[in-house]
C-alpha cells in the first residue's frame, strides 16, 4: 500500500467487550484522534456491550457490522474458518484481550491462504480467573495464536514480562505503550451535583474509585478499608457490574451503608474524579489502570495495592502509600493517613498532577500507536 493517493483505510476492531471501560476509552480516544480519514468496524465478544460507541466523535465513520460471527464459542476448525472469512476486506485487524483470541487464532491458521490484513493484538490484563495465576492452557493458546500477529501491544511492564516469558513472544514483536489521557480535561472542578443519585454536600469528603463492579476489583475490600474513617467521609464507587448487590450488602453489614454510594456508570470520568478527595483501588489484579492516571491528573493522592504498574505510575511522593497486594490493613491505614492530613493529600496530589501531565498525556500515546500501525502497514504516515 503506497502513501501517494491511497484509498481510505478500513480498520476492524475485535474487542472482548466494548463497554465504557479503560481499554475501550483508550480505543475511542485513538479513533477520535486519528480522525475522519479512517473507517472503523467494531465487534464485541459480549453481544450488546457496545456502550463505548457513544463516545466516538461525530464525523467519524464507525459501525458494528451486522451478522459478524460470534468471537467466543466452542473451539472448532469450521468456526475459526468462518471467523477468518469475516475478517476479509480490511486493511488492518486490531484484536483486544482474551475474548478476541479465537479471532487471533483464526488469523494465524487461515490468514495467509485468505489474504487477510496484518493483525495487531492488544492485551490489557486478566479477569478474576487469571488474577492470581495464569492458566497454562491459555498461555499455550496465546503463544500459538500470536505466531502470525505483526505486533503485540501491552500497557504495563508486568504484562511485557508475561508476553516475553509466559507467551514466548519475540522482543521485537512486543510493544509497551503506556496508557495516556487528555490530562487538561481533569484539571477542572466539577459541580457538586455532577453525578447521578449523589450530591457532594458542604463539609463532605469523598474516597472515590472508578471500576467495573466485578470480583477482580474486590470492592468489598475497599468498603472494609473505608469503614473506620470519620463520619464526614463518604465512599463513592462509580461503575456498573454484577457485584453491585454484594458491595452494598457488605456496606450494610458493616453499618456504613448510608455512607457508601454507587451512582452507576458515568460517561465522562472527569465529571466524577474531580469530586474525589482520595482515589482508591482495591483490585486483586491490574496492569496499567487508566483510572489512576485520571485521578493523578485531577490532583489526587492514590491509595492502592501494588498491582500491575501502579507503583511505577504514581509520583515518588505517593509510592510509600502503595501497599502490598492483598494487605487490607495496610490499605486501611493509608486511607486513614490521607483522611486525617489535608496537607499530605494536597502535597501528594500536586506531585501526581505534575507527573501525569509530563508522562501520561494522550498526545504521546497517540503518536506511538500511529507509528506502530503505520509501520505495520508500511506507511510513512498514519493515518
Amino acid at each position: 500500500m503506497s502513501d501517494g493517493g491511497r484509498r481510505r483505510l478500513h480498520l476492524l476492531h475485535l474487542h472482548s467487550t466494548f463497554g465504557a471501560g479503560g481499554k475501550e476509552r483508550r480505543s475511542v480516544a485513538l479513533i477520535n484522534r486519528f480522525g475522519p480519514a479512517i473507517d472503523h468496524s467494531i465487534v464485541s465478544a459480549e453481544p450488546g456491550a457496545m456502550g463505548a460507541m457513544a463516545h466516538i466523535a461525530k464525523g467519524i465513520s464507525a459501525h458494528s457490522p451486522f451478522g459478524f460471527p460470534r468471537l467466543a464459542g466452542r473451539f472448532g476448525v469450521r468456526r475459526l474458518q468462518t471467523l477468518a472469512r469475516a475478517m476479509r476486506g480490511f486493511d488492518l485487524i486490531l484484536t483486544y484481550n482474551w475474548g478476541a483470541m479465537d479471532a487471533v487464532m483464526a488469523h494465524a491458521l487461515f490468514g495467509p491462504a485468505m489474504g487477510l490484513a496484518p493483525l495487531v493484538h492488544h492485551e490489557d490484563g486478566f479477569n478474576a480467573d487469571e488474577a492470581e495465576k495464569l492458566k497454562p492452557a491459555r498461555n499455550w493458546y496465546r503463544r500459538v495464536a500470536l505466531a502470525r500477529a505483526s505486533a503485540l501491544v501491552v500497557p504495563s511492564r508486568q504484562l511485557e514480562g508475561v508476553a516475553l516469558q509466559a507467551w514466548h513472544q519475540p522482543s521485537g514483536k512486543v510493544h509497551r505503550i503506556p496508557n495516556g489521557i487528555d490530562t487538561a480535561a481533569y484539571g477542572r472542578k466539577p459541580r457538586p451535583d455532577a453525578l447521578p443519585r449523589v450530591v457532594k454536600r458542604p463539609g463532605e469528603k469523598w474516597v472515590g474509585t472508578l471500576a467495573g463492579l466485578r470480583p477482580v476489583k474486590n470492592l468489598r475490600r475497599l468498603v472494609r478499608a473505608f469503614r473506620a474513617l470519620p463520619p464526614e467521609w463518604q465512599l463513592v464507587i462509580v461503575g456498573e457490574g454484577p457485584d453491585r448487590e454484594a458491595i452494598m450488602a457488605e456496606a450494610v453489614a458493616l453499618e456504613v451503608g448510608h455512607r457508601v454510594h454507587l451512582p452507576g456508570h458515568v460517561d465522562d470520568p472527569a465529571r466524577a474524579v474531580g469530586l474525589f478527595d482520595i482515589f482508591a483501588l482495591s483490585s486483586d489484579s491490574e496492569q496499567f489502570p487508566l483510572s489512576v492516571v485520571e485521578a493523578m491528573a485531577a490532583g489526587l493522592p492514590i491509595a492502592s495495592p501494588a498491582v500491575g504498574d501502579v507503583r511505577d505510575i504514581v509520583s515518588d511522593e505517593n509510592r510509600d502509600f502503595i501497599t502490598p497486594p492483598g494487605d487490607e490493613a495496610a490499605l486501611e491505614a493509608t486511607l486513614a493517613a490521607f483522611a486525617w492530613d489535608e496537607g499530605l493529600r494536597r502535597r501528594i496530589g500536586a506531585s501526581n498532577q505534575v507527573r501525569a501531565r509530563a508522562e501520561f498525556d494522550e498526545t504521546a500515546m497517540v503518536a506511538r500507536y500511529a507509528a506502530l500501525y503505520g509501520g505495520v502497514l508500511g506507511l510513512a504516515q498514519f493515518p
